[in-house]
Formats: structure tokens, C-alpha cells, sequence
């Protein structure tokens, strides 16, 4: 059985730029070595884009209120880590003065 390689989302933006680039006049060898991608890929994403059918991994519209949930969502956990190492540290320096 063969381990696959797993498949690298990129943004709608990063494969414009990435085309852009090709199409402003710089070679595909040396887009592909800067960003790391395979030739193929980017010749799909030029063909794809020539066709107006360039997507990005994310294709679903994200709105603003998604956004600020998904942004409230990752304070809280890192407001819970937070105050788990407080409680922690507080446990330990509690240790020393009884």
C-alpha cells in the first residue's frame, strides 16, 4: 500500500498571484521553485483561470459575522489556556506560603 501525498489547499488569492505572475511576463520554472509547487499545478491553475473557473479550498463565502464568531471562538480557548496556567501557578506558589 502506498502512503499518499497529502494534497496542499491553497487561497483563491495565492493561485492569482500565482498566475498573475506568469502572466506579467515571468517564467513558470521560476514561479513554480519560489512558491513550491509542482508544474503541473500551475499550468492547471492558468488554464483554470483563462476559463474563469479558478477556485480557492475555502469556496464558500465566509461573511462578516462568521468571521468575528470564528475570531470570538479562538480567543475564548485561548483566554481558557490562559487561565488554566494561571490557576496552575497559583496552586504551585500557594504550596510555598502554607
Amino acid at each position: 500500500m502506498m502512503n499518499r501525498i497529502p494534497k496542499k489547499a491553497y487561497t483563491t488569492e495565492f493561485k492569482e498571484l500565482a498566475v498573475k505572475r506568469v502572466s506579467d511576463g515571468e517564467a513558470i520554472s521560476v514561479v513554480v521553485k519560489e512558491l513550491g509547487l509542482s508544474d503541473q499545478t500551475l499550468r492547471n491553475w492558468i488554464k483554470a483561470s483563462s476559463e474563469g473557473k479558478l477556485k480557492g479550498a475555502g469556496t464558500k463565502v465566509v461573511t462578516p459575522e462568521a468571521m468575528e464568531l470564528s475570531r470570538l471562538r479562538a480567543e475564548v480557548a485561548r483566554l481558557k489556556r490562559e487561565n488554566e496556567i494561571i490557576k496552575k501557578a497559583a496552586a504551585y506558589f500557594a504550596k510555598d506560603v502554607l
